[in-house]
């Protein structure tokens, strides 16, 4: 619901329909303005009678937004987004590219792919040390000691780092030690978990599940800013259809409808939906020029030997390459890399 007030609504007035709305467990954010005269109100608004409202004369305009997002709608937030990581920002002009191997497999392999990163242009690192496998036999990550490597890559490049979650036992080594905590695709709907990370301070990204629609990938998001933390990017990874040839379908119209829709950033992931790292290039390139504000690639310096995922993983100089062509393509479209 949206309720927009008289110019001549006085401070009282203004207070006495806040004061309305709280009484009946809702909430009301200001929507823009310096006098805040818009408001939305977030909560079940079915408790509140429109008619009632607009009785009121201070009341303009009272206006119910079918959408069931609140918080996450651009509707309620028309300006972009922007997450600020250290001296990072994800949501602004920049589009960022964050790069690194799907598993950290050791102090000296996660350091040395930070620096290749680092030197081909990368803005952050990503790395996984709890690995969410389909096989219970599979490599599933070296845990608190893979977090603590990605640290020391961190304190050689001083690029941020991104590790994936996957329970929320773990959120206080995170918060500790991590800079974008990823809640990855088999999580996407985990709602506890996503409860227990809308009551810390820390950027979440939020890749969309294997076959999740877009209202129910902003809903997740929604349970994240409804807990308080509004810090949400939004990772679009692929999704599962009946097509073989790639690991998974990438959506790339789901940029500009997110940006239609929402006004939190969106990053994608060409490694994870295509499967193959000679697609991951023209992915990335069709992304940008779609509007994407980043782009999360798995690289290494000899993919042949990664421990996991080495089918879609680039090289250290493709990383670099894939960078300046993309710079060409966001300097079309008015943006920068």
């Amino acid at each position: 619901m949206i309720i927009t007030m008289k110019n001549k609504a006085t401070k009282a007035e203004i207070e006495e329909i806040l004061e309305l709305v709280n009484k009946h467990g809702l909430k009301a954010l200001p929507i823009h303005g310096d006098d805040y005269r818009v408001f939305g109100i977030v909560g079940d608004t079915s408790k509140l009678d429109i008619e009632m409202i607009n009785a009121y004369s201070c009341v303009d305009n009272v206006l119910r937004v079918s959408t069931p997002f609140k918080k996450v709608s651009r509707t309620f937030h028309p300006e972009n987004t922007i997450i600020k990581v250290g001296n990072l920002e994800i949501g602004g002009n920049k589009v960022v590219m964050i790069g690194g191997p799907c598993s950290i497999e050791g102090k000296d392999q996660i350091v040395r792919i930070a620096h290749g990163i680092k030197e081909n242009g990368g803005d952050a690192i990503r790395g996984g040390a709890y690995k969410p496998r389909t096989s219970p036999y599979a490599f599933q990550g070296l845990a608190t000691e893979g977090i603590l490597n990605m640290v020391e890559a961190r304190n050689q490049t001083g690029l941020p780092i991104v590790t994936e979650i996957m329970d929320a036992s773990k959120i206080d080594e995170f918060v500790k030690h991590v800079d974008i905590i990823q809640v990855g695709a088999r999580n996407m709907q985990n709602f506890e978990l996503l409860k227990a990370l809308g009551k810390i301070d820390k950027p979440i990204l939020l890749k969309r599940g294997l076959a999740n629609t877009i209202e129910e990938w902003l809903m997740s998001a929604e349970y994240i800013m409804a807990g308080g933390n509004n810090k949400v990017i939004l990772c679009e990874r692929g999704i599962r259809t009946f097509e073989k040839y790639t690991r998974n379908t990438l959506d790339l119209s789901v940029i500009p409808l997110v940006k239609k829709l929402s006004h939190l950033p969106i990053v994608i992931d060409p490694s994870h939906a295509t499967g193959k790292a000679d697609l991951v290039e023209s992915m990335c390139l069709a992304a940008v020029a779609a509007g994407a504000d980043g782009l999360i690639i798995e690289a290494h310096y000899d993919p042949r030997k990664a421990w996991s995922d080495a089918s879609q993983t680039i090289t250290l100089e493709a990383f670099g390459k894939i960078k300046e062509k993309c710079k060409k393509i966001a300097e079309v479209i008015g943006r920068e890399m």
